[in-house]
């Protein structure tokens, strides 16, 4: 059995999230600098250790006064807590090429268990000679649980941001 280890390529990945806005649109944002390990034996998915860390101060959603909102203390408060984790305890294979891993997500100090569908497309050469592997993540998250809180009444009923925010990440990891 030989144990194989794949770092993100972080040029051809992107780690984003939505939320709805006013209760009827969405926004978009995503991470510009993170970093992800993945850990298995055999190159067998299933049998994966999956880590991943972003810099919650490289959170960017196109609009900077946003972004320093999220920044600060009614969001992530980067000053006391500079990064978001995640640490695999599962990968159950559902169907071919479908697999959820179950994880234990910290935000702001807080740790959740939560499951992500992953569609996982096997193993591919590069042009250049190197084994890779790409994943599509999906998942959702109430931005409460984890301290997330802040939010503003609106006029006609409602709050300006919502609790639900989905996950999505386009990843391609590289053996090394």
């Amino acid at each position: 059995m030989a144990n194989s280890t794949w770092a993100i390529d972080p040029t051809h990945s992107e780690i984003g999230f939505k939320v709805k806005h006013m209760m009827f649109t969405n926004v978009s944002g995503k991470f510009n600098q993170f970093e992800a390990k993945i850990e298995n034996e055999d190159n067998a998915f299933e049998t994966s250790k999956i880590s991943f860390s972003a810099d919650v101060n490289s959170v960017d959603t196109a609009n900077a006064d946003r972004d320093n909102h999220l920044r600060g203390a009614d969001f992530f408060d980067v000053d006391n807590f500079a990064k978001l984790n995640f640490t695999s305890t599962s990968v159950e294979k559902i169907n071919d090429g479908l697999y959820n891993i179950s994880g234990d997500l910290t935000i702001k100090g807080v740790t959740k268990n939560i499951t992500l569908e992953a569609e996982y497309s096997g193993l591919m050469k590069d042009p250049w000679g190197n084994t890779k592997i790409g994943l599509s993540l999906t998942g959702k998250i109430n931005r409460k649980d984890f301290g997330l809180t802040w939010n503003a009444a609106l006029e006609t009923g409602g709050v300006l941001v919502g609790e639900d925010i989905r996950l999505a990440a386009e990843v391609q990891f590289v053996k090394q």
